[in-house]
């Protein structure tokens, strides 16, 4: 069987693998890295294309010599280029007695579309740089507003359908095509690098799983999420093991070069040497070295635990790290802390992971071979090839997923979900409120499909050269609503009282620079106005009353220095209750204001961030106990006092630290009612956490304590 030749193309390298299958299972026959001599690679993207097919050429040179000729490759689009968006579609099936599989087929491309307008929305896309719809998934099926398996046969009132697409950008695979081209190699095949690593670490079994896979390279951290037996979502960070090596090199005066190499000593060794810019020479233990660069790993993990909850809206039940940056010092453990998940659920999976895949004895075992290794199995299992076919007589150059539909050819073909029902009534389009706001006309009868001349549906296969036209259906009927319809707000008045001041807070329409009634009928390009005043905040202005009033600046003197205190806000009450400046008021409220000030020494020391006390919850004899202790003896005008005492703009505060001991297992005694057992023929022991602790041993927040009676 000829083996398989695949690039990952990386902001830092170039690794090449040849790769061959034998008996459903994978063996790496070599692997070469060859790192850019310049940066021309930037999170993912090439940006110099002639440096980029040096090294490309560099690579198959090296691998011909052993291998032979190779003239075919499969590479990887970089998870930075890719996007995605999800899209919902709903349609109104009350009278119709059956939903058939062409109508979903119909309601699904729908959902694309609309997720394709979604995309195209955004301030990223541009229509010099288009993005095409490359495959999609189905998330949800609904009926009458209720997730449910199958629409097939079903009747209700309404059905919809909600996906995730994903969507590549042209100037990627071309800017592929022309480096492998100057380096005399044909793209074999394509595929999505976060959809490589997916594919061999996550298969199909395990995608019911809600699970995170975060490939963490140079430039970026692509993210991809698995939920319900689909993958539902994938992002990116643009900060990864560039952000270490900056790190390195800003601490210690090195250059890039010899900060990515200190990095990569960082694993395994108990200390590193290294020379600065300057030629000198260091060597400090490795722990000290992590030390340095803390709060660097911790921007990396919070960075990729924020994007992992953005996407997910909770984090996900376990956490998959690859990559060359997933060996980066207590990464693992930061990020199981960001998520709150335990340590064993945020793992770093190497080669070992993938049960499937050999390696020849040369080749050491990394998590950063994950995703090479993904994107040659990946091509080989589910590669992306091009076809060319005709729509409506423009041709399309198509980027295969799966089997191609004619669906997948009328969307790469720019045709609007709209026109599969034929072409709609004329929408009404208006602004509210500054909003530019477009009702949609009613849906079109459906339309007619033909491949090469005959009929078919959306989902039919398509091939290589194949001729598509679409005949639209009878349009439908034009938008039609009025003020009401779009607007949740009516023109009643209240009246609010505020410190014993009446106030009248009523609604106004304005439609075109003049007053009109909330029913009158929206035309076309209608600039409407329609303000309610209803908020505490409203109220203040139509009273002309400055809502924002705070207490005087106040200020202490304090270890002898005098220090600026920020105004405590005014507090607003309705009805004898608390409320914001955005409460909604309703008619009858009595509104009352206060103001507050700083008036005693725990409100300053909040007010200046100092903790005035040490604080921790333990376990003991399996009841929770909380424990004080005092950090920081206060005086005031020379006076030893309680945080409750009252403080003015003269007094003279003083705040000095107490240097003591910490919190120990004898403090447990002030806060819990227990006697030690004073007879000499009953002994005890301490214990912490099941270990044996002495008196005066520190304890830490959750720790279980108990005393054993023996």
């Amino acid at each position: 069987m000829t083996p398989l030749f695949a690039l990952d193309i990386g902001t830092r390298s170039v690794v090449g693998i040849i790769l061959e299958e034998v008996n459903s299972r994978y063996h790496v026959i070599d692997l070469e890295v060859i790192e850019h001599k310049e940066r021309s690679m930037l999170d993912g993207q090439i940006h110099n294309i002639v440096s980029v097919a040096s090294v490309i050429g560099e690579m198959k040179a090296l691998l011909e010599e052993r291998h032979g000729p190779l003239t075919k490759v499969s590479v990887a689009a970089a998870g930075r280029a890719l996007k995605t968006a999800t899209g919902k579609m709903s349609v109104d099936i009350s009278e119709h007695a059956l939903i058939h599989i062409e109508d979903i087929n119909r309601l699904e491309l729908g959902a694309v579309q609309k997720a394709q307008q979604e995309l195209l929305s955004s301030d990223s896309i541009t229509s010099e740089n288009p993005y095409y719809c490359v495959g999609y998934s189905v998330l949800h099926y609904f009926l009458d507003d209720e997730e449910i398996g199958s629409l097939i046969d079903q009747t209700g009132r309404s059905a919809s359908v909600e996906v995730i697409s994903t969507f590549l950008p042209r100037v990627v695979v071309e800017s592929l095509l022309s480096a492998l081209k100057r380096a005399d190699l044909e793209m074999e095949a394509l595929t999505l690098e976060p959809i490589a690593a997916i594919n061999v670490l996550i298969p199909q079994s395990m995608r019911r799983l809600n699970v995170a896979l975060v490939d963490i390279g140079a430039g970026t951290s692509d993210i991809a999420l698995t939920n319900n037996n689909t993958v539902s979502a994938f992002g990116m960070v643009p900060i990864a093991g560039d952000e270490i090596t900056e790190a390195l090199s800003s601490s210690y005066l090195l250059d890039f070069p010899e900060a990515e190499r200190v990095k990569r000593s960082l694993n395994g060794e108990e200390s590193v040497i290294f020379h600065d810019i300057l030629g000198f020479e260091q060597k400090l233990p490795v722990h000290e070295v992590v030390e340095t660069i803390d709060s660097t790993i911790d921007r990396l993990a919070n960075s990729i635990a924020s994007e992992i909850l953005r996407l997910n809206n909770t984090s996900p039940q376990a956490v998959m790290l690859v990559g060359g940056g997933s060996l980066t010092p207590a990464l693992s453990n930061k990020l199981s802390a960001a998520l709150e998940l335990p340590l064993q659920r945020v793992a770093v999976r190497g080669l070992d992971a993938l049960s499937e895949v050999t390696l020849a004895e040369h080749i050491q075992s990394s998590p950063a071979l994950v995703t090479p290794i993904g994107i040659a199995i990946a091509a080989k299992r589910a590669p992306i090839h091009y076809m060319s076919v005709t729509v409506n007589e423009k041709t399309i150059r198509l980027f295969e997923l799966k089997e191609m539909t004619v669906g997948d050819a009328l969307l790469a073909a720019g045709i609007k979900a709209k026109h599969l029902y034929g072409k709609p009534g004329l929408a009404l389009r208006f602004s509210l409120n500054g909003q530019e706001i477009t009702l949609p006309g009613g849906h079109g009868t459906p339309s007619a499909i033909y491949r090469n001349g005959e009929t078919v549906s959306t989902k039919d296969p398509i091939r290589n050269g194949d001729t598509i036209k679409l005949i639209s259906g009878k349009d439908g009927r034009s938008a039609q609503a009025v003020i009401a319809d779009v607007t949740e707000l009516n023109t009643d008045s209240i009246s609010v009282m505020i410190n014993e001041r009446r106030v009248v807070l009523k609604t106004e329409v304005i439609v075109n620079n003049e007053r009109q009634d909330i029913h009158t009928p929206i035309q076309d390009r209608d600039d409407i106005i329609v303000h309610q005043a209803k908020t505490l905040r409203d109220a203040f202005t139509a009273l002309n009353s400055d809502y924002n009033s705070q207490s005087t600046l106040q200020s202490v003197i304090l270890n002898g220095k005098r220090v600026h205190l920020k105004p405590k806000p005014t507090v607003y009450s309705r009805n004898g209750l608390p409320i914001s400046l955005t409460s909604r008021l309703e008619d009858g409220d009595q509104i009352t204001s206060e103001h507050n000030s700083l008036t005693t020494v725990a409100d300053v020391a909040n007010e200046l961030g100092v903790q005035l006390t040490e604080q921790i919850t333990v376990s003991f004899n399996s009841r929770q106990v909380t424990i004080t202790k005092p950090r920081f003896l206060v005086t005031l005008n020379d006076q030893s006092v309680e945080p409750t005492a009252q403080v003015t703009e003269e007094d003279q505060l003083k705040v000095t630290p107490i240097t003591g001991q910490p919190i120990t297992f004898s403090d447990v005694f002030a806060f819990v009612d227990y006697q030690l057992p004073t007879g000499s023929a009953t002994s005890y022991q301490l214990l912490r956490n099941n270990q044996p602790i002495q008196f005066y041993d520190q304890l830490f927040g959750g720790d279980e304590l108990e005393i054993l009676i023996t």
